[in-house]
């Protein structure tokens, strides 16, 4: 197997190291929730309620830099060589947002790409001031939408195309969570109207042919999610994960924990269960940690 392990769909505020998180809610006067990490077949929206008490004990500089420089000590020992990092520093309110955002390049000090993420629901302007943010600092490699569309939300998709288009033309890596188990029609927009090079969890991909070929075309990576996923409820199972099938068609793939702590799995046991994928090989196991290690975002 390749020397090392990639990892590029790591969320920092779902990514805690337990020991701390006990530290920082018992600072806070706060107790942590006995229900707090995730479970299968909870629902995208249950799982993303999980982080508002996580967030909250994120809620000054400090707290983000520990936990930004401890992810990356703990990714080290379970043998990543090539790590990304994602946030959104304007959920952390202690602090203005660049001073989040310096706090966690701080943190990584070099051992990671940090990704700075805009929320689905969010106004566009929002994901304008994180590419400026982004912009005059070079730790920072690439911006991401995450979360989920709700009925509720006021904005699209494509409308978030003006601030990822600008991200292109900084040199700065796009990646869009899109399809976790919703139409694959949204992986196609992110494609086309956001410019993006990696899709997150893209779980729905082979419901389209044409999709496929896209993908296959613009050499877009995806990033898997399998446990995340199967807690999500998107699969019953991480052995139903299409995850080999893609590989075997040619989709760049590769092989991410979404959230250490809420899913309570690093990427070492990750990539170990994505051998129980139904059709996967060695070969193509070694394909999807070379396809890590060749998507991390560089600026240009």
């Amino acid at each position: 197997m390749s020397a090392g392990l990639p990892e590029l769909h790591l969320h920092l505020d779902g990514s805690l190291r337990p020991a701390t998180l006990e530290e920082l809610a018992r600072a806070a006067k706060k107790v942590v929730p006995a229900d707090l990490r995730f479970h299968a077949g909870m629902g995208l929206a249950d799982a993303l309620s999980r982080f508002a008490f996580t967030l909250s004990l994120l809620q000054t500089a400090e707290a983000v830099r520990r936990v930004a420089s401890e992810l990356c000590e703990d990714e080290r020992a379970c043998g990543v060589t090539t790590l990304e990092v994602r946030f959104a520093p304007q959920l952390h309110g202690g602090a203005p947002i660049e001073a989040i955002v310096d706090a966690a390049l701080e943190g990584v000090n070099g051992r990671a790409g940090l990704i700075l993420c805009g929320l689905y629901g969010e106004a566009p302007a929002v994901l304008e001031r994180l590419v400026d943010v982004a912009a005059s600092r070079p730790g920072v490699v690439g911006i991401d939408l995450a979360g989920g569309p709700a009925p509720t939300h006021r904005f699209s998709l494509e409308d978030y195309a003006r601030p990822f288009t600008r991200a292109k033309e900084l040199g700065l890596g796009r990646t869009v969570h899109a399809g976790e188990g919703r139409p694959a029609q949204e992986i196609r927009v992110a494609i086309e109207a956001l410019h993006a090079q990696r899709i997150g969890h893209g779980s729905t991909l082979l419901d389209d042919a044409r999709l496929v070929d896209l993908v296959l075309e613009r050499g877009v990576t995806i990033e898997a999610c399998p446990t995340s996923n199967v807690h999500t409820g998107v699969f019953p199972s991480v052995a139903a994960h299409p995850l080999a099938r893609w590989l075997a068609r040619g989709v760049k793939a590769c092989v991410c924990a979404d959230n250490s702590l809420l899913s309570d799995v690093t990427t070492a046991q990750e990539v170990e269960r994505a051998r129980t994928i139904e059709g996967m090989t060695d070969v193509l196991l070694e394909r999807a940690i070379t396809n890590g290690h060749g998507a991390r975002f560089v600026r240009r």
